[in-house]
């Protein structure tokens, strides 16, 4: 099967907000521009490599357990990053994965963005369901009664 790889831009969410304020220049925030992110809905979350972590400067906030090809293992995470893709953002914390292993972007940015995999394109494309439209399928989950 052939890989689903995307353009992706990555920003350490916190120093955004430092810009924004007057605190740090432009130039010192982390940012991290991606060619070739791995677009992988058996992945949940967004995950960078070791490496690309240190080089965005993300505060460490724990460890969850996690099951994987692998078997069990304890994954670190990192405070969030802005995770844009297709002209669309959000904001997630990051799941640590070891360098040589590449960003993989998973089932819940997908989600957000609502997209979907394209398995003849090789890209995400919107959900042909809603158009070009995103659909916040959570504020139809609830049902007055």
């Amino acid at each position: 099967m052939d890989q689903v790889v995307t353009k992706a831009t990555i920003d350490n969410f916190e120093e955004i907000g430092s810009v924004e304020r007057g605190l740090l220049p432009p130039r010192d925030a982390g940012k991290i521009m991606l060619p070739d992110a791995l677009v992988e809905s058996g992945a949940t979350s967004l995950s960078l490599p070791t490496r690309l972590i240190g080089q965005l400067g993300l505060p460490f906030t724990g460890t969850k357990r996690v099951t994987g090809s692998g078997g069990h293992s304890e994954a670190n995470i990192y405070e969030s990053v802005r995770l844009t893709i297709q002209d669309r953002s959000c904001t997630m914390n990051v799941w640590e994965v070891p360098d040589g292993v590449p960003v993989l972007i998973g089932q819940l940015p997908l989600e957000h963005f609502d997209r979907v995999i394209d398995m003849r394109s090789h890209a995400p494309i919107g959900n042909r369901a809603h158009g070009d439209a995103v659909v916040n399928r959570a504020a139809f989950a609830y049902n007055e009664s």
